[in-house]
């Protein structure tokens, strides 16, 4: 995504229109960081997640460029890393689990916490379940 920006932007800047290179560049920038995975800790399988739920750890299941994923990533803050993060796009189980707690739809965030699903929590909601478990 940074690649194709560069190229954008250059090509804006070689034909004599510096602004508009400078508002490509940056869309690009932005849009790279909104689907990039990078923000989020790094992924395990649903079966590793699930081995490690059994501690009473919430398993959230994600996607890269998901808005509302996102959010409780950065609502979190250095508490992402005591959950277990699946990334359904790379793992067909983790999504083969959302579906099954969404009606059939791949929405996410869903976290599952001790067996029960909960598409979409609030951020303030799994925070306070972070803090009773530990």
């Amino acid at each position: 995504m940074l690649a194709c920006g560069v190229a954008v932007a250059t090509t804006s800047f070689a034909g004599g229109s510096p602004a508009a290179g400078t508002v490509q560049l940056l869309l690009f920038v932005v849009l790279a960081v909104l689907l990039s995975p990078l923000p989020f800790p790094r992924s395990s399988g649903d079966a590793a997640a699930e081995d490690g739920a059994d501690d009473g750890r919430p398993v959230v299941y994600w996607r890269p460029g998901c808005p509302y994923c996102l959010r409780l990533r950065a609502r979190l803050g250095r508490d992402a890393r005591l959950l277990s993060w699946v990334n359904i796009w790379s793992d067909p189980a983790g999504a083969a689990v959302v579906r099954a707690a969404a009606g059939g739809n791949e929405t996410v965030p869903t976290v599952v916490v001790r067996g029960q699903a909960f598409v979409n929590p609030d951020p303030g909601w799994l925070q306070a379940r972070l803090r009773a478990i530990g």
